[in-house]
């Protein structure tokens, strides 16, 4: 999930990478979302942040978070979930 404030909108940067990942692995338990931050109170902790934030659930728990655009390390990370 890419949580973000309304200022600011989703990481656009991060679209590319998001769907090379998805493509490559064409597997169905791999899905991505956006969550405005600033209308969901349960994403409130993240709140007031100039950085993008990356969250990473599975079966409906938080299992990681990566912070920032670091296209290397949310790779990583995608593959090491799954």
């Amino acid at each position: 999930v890419d949580a973000f404030q309304a200022w600011c909108g989703p990481c656009k940067t991060v679209v590319d990478l998001f769907r090379k990942i998805r493509n490559d692995v064409g597997n169905d338990l791999l899905h991505f979302a956006v969550a405005e931050v600033d209308s969901i109170d349960a994403l409130e902790k993240y709140r007031g942040k100039c950085e993008p934030v990356f969250l990473f659930y599975a079966g409906g728990e938080l299992v990681t978070v990566v912070r920032g655009v670091n296209a290397p390390l949310l790779q990583k990370t995608i593959l090491e979930q799954l």
